[in-house]
């Protein structure tokens, strides 16, 4: 027997179709509606609201075969194999994440793909690997922002079992997963919550309706959010989320929503006997979101920090449009890396007012920041999808990468960085509404039309080749400029072992450096990463053992000679 339940206090009828045949269901007082019924494994039901003959997926559907317009079919998490029973799990904290779309990481696009690809991130030396939304969208293809079901796992990624296989095979490797959960909208083509109860608010944010998690009739709306959280975790083994956005969640109540599924995931943590992180993206600056609980924070175990990748990218490339106009001294990039927020009370010109707050960096460690030199965001949000192997010189590249991996942040890459991808990583969709995709279409255009770009030389997000064009080229790989990259980056992963002794506390951190001659030293414990960023050979007054360095810099006296665009590792005498 298969129990169906559905919240839907807005119809005065909901009726159960099962293959074409109508089943009736009871309401209780809350809204709820549910039935019993004994079904073919497999089958194909939805839901029918009041007169209307059209059948409605279900809200919770875990499976939807044939698209997110279509029924839903019934799944049994009991059918999923597990190997990972002496999977213990590991701390987000001071790890190295590998972020990852399914679709484009490799030529087919699919978890079993993409598990041939993982003794690759096992060799690299990443800690975990974080998968873009997986949940069920319109279309075969896209980002995974516009999510409409939020249970469901894309089917043409090869769906629940498919996501079941990949989690038990990064455990295998000792590799953890998070996966990007999407809480704050939904998607403009496949949304029919709705009609089954007032899911969303009148608040508007920058994609559409807000999700209502504070008016009324919001309690079951909070649980139907926490209740899909925990179940990527408890279902299908997966060891936290990224949550895109929160600060699009409008929450006026007393708890925060953060607040409680902080408290619903550390209690699961328990059940299970092993760490659950919660990953926020957070736009605030606000150091409460990674605050304990019993700190008066929202206890969020990390959060994304643009600020350190704004610092770091505008000081390497010289890019000072948009919001990185704040950015791009030396000064700020030291101020950045010393603070971990460089925006803290202070004015932002792209906000045009005083935008976040200061990290009390006695109290939180550098860890709950991620640190990064591209995201799929800092990449696919530029008008051409164009990543900076695509603009800078190796050495830049790797300049980037030492200031992020050896940092004392927990560091984040973005696939295809480790070797310097030329792929370009584009913003594609493949909306089956008309209507929907020519909007999507031109609004893109429009957007970056009024920063000055040809509207033609904008990619079409719906034209299947901008798809095809952000898959990456493994066949690189062969190519040993690419590979004198990955080397480093793997070398780089593991002397961070040789300074987690310094400690995560950014009080501990020393920097200095030269405006003029654009050279930054980073003093961490045992070691001193020191950098030029200009053109020219400069001299740094530092000097040590040589542990690691890109191009061939030289001592001279108590100085270091740094060739253009070059790093280097000492350790000090």
């Amino acid at each position: 027997m298969t129990d169906f339940a559905v919240w839907a206090p807005t119809p005065a009828i909901v009726g159960l179709d099962v293959d074409g045949v109508a089943h009736p269901m009871a309401r209780s007082a809350d809204g709820w509606w549910r039935t019993t019924l004994d079904l073919a494994p497999d089958a194909r039901y939805g839901y029918l609201l009041d007169d209307d003959p059209q059948v409605l997926p279900d809200p919770r559907s875990a499976r939807q075969p044939d698209g997110v317009h279509a029924r839903s079919a019934v799944w049994d998490e009991a059918s999923l194999t597990w190997t990972d029973d002496d999977w213990v799990g590991k701390p987000v904290e001071g790890a190295v994440i590998y972020e990852l779309h399914v679709g484009t990481f490799t030529p087919a696009g699919t978890f079993d793909s993409a598990i041939d690809k993982l003794d690759h991130l096992v060799d690299l030396g990443v800690d975990f690997v974080e998968l873009m939304p997986v949940n069920a969208f319109s279309g075969v293809h896209g980002w995974g922002y516009d999510g409409v079901l939020w249970y469901a796992v894309h089917e043409p990624y090869g769906g629940p079992n498919g996501l079941a296989r990949f989690v038990d095979a990064c455990h295998a490797r000792g590799l953890g997963v998070l996966i990007d959960a999407v809480f704050n909208h939904l998607g403009p083509s496949g949304n029919y919550l709705p009609r089954f109860g007032p899911y969303l608010s009148d608040v508007r944010n920058p994609w559409g309706n807000a999700i209502n998690i504070d008016g009324p009739d919001s309690d079951e709306v909070r649980r139907y959010i926490i209740d899909c959280a925990l179940r990527w975790m408890r279902v299908f083994h997966v060891d936290g989320l990224r949550l895109d956005a929160v600060h699009a969640l409008v929450d006026t109540t007393a708890i925060n929503i953060l607040e409680e599924l902080s408290a619903d995931t550390d209690a699961l943590a328990a059940r299970l006997g092993r760490p659950l992180s919660l990953i926020a993206e957070s736009d605030r600056n606000d150091p409460r979101t990674i605050t304990r609980r019993e700190g008066g924070g929202y206890g969020i175990t990390a959060q994304w920090d643009d600020d350190i990748h704004h610092a770091i990218h505008t000081a390497v490339s010289g890019e000072r449009q948009g919001y990185y106009a704040d950015f791009g001294s030396m000064a700020t990039l030291a101020t950045t890396l010393r603070n971990g927020f460089f925006h803290a009370a202070t004015y932002s010109s792209f906000r045009r007012r005083r935008h976040g707050r200061p990290l009390p960096i006695s109290q939180i460690p550098a860890t709950r920041l991620l640190a990064y030199t591209c995201t799929h965001d800092q990449v696919g949000n530029r008008a051409l999808g164009d990543r900076p192997s695509q603009n800078l010189t190796a050495g830049q590249l790797a300049i980037k990468a030492a200031l992020v991996l050896l940092s004392p942040y927990t560091a984040m890459l973005f696939m295809g960085e480790e070797w310097g991808a030329l792929t370009p990583f584009q913003f594609f969709t493949s909306h089956e509404d008309p209507q929907v995709a020519k909007a999507t279409a031109e609004g893109r255009k429009a957007e970056f039309a009024e920063h000055g770009w040809n509207a033609d030389e904008i990619p079409d997000p719906q034209d299947p080749e901008t798809f095809q064009r952000s898959k990456l080229a493994w066949r690189e790989l062969e190519e040993q400029h690419h590979l004198r990259l990955l080397h480093l980056y793997k070398a780089l992963i593991g002397l961070r072992a040789e300074i987690d002794p310094a400690g995560p506390w950014l009080s501990q951190l020393v920097i200095d450096y030269d405006e003029d001659r654009r050279w930054i030293a980073m003093h961490r414990g045992p070691l001193a990463v020191v950098c030029n960023l200009s053109e020219d050979t400069v001299r740094v007054p530092v000097c040590g053992e040589l542990v690691l360095a890109w191009a061939s810099p030289r001592t001279e006296g108590e100085a270091t000679l740094l060739p253009g665009h070059s790093f280097a590792v000492l350790r000090p005498a």
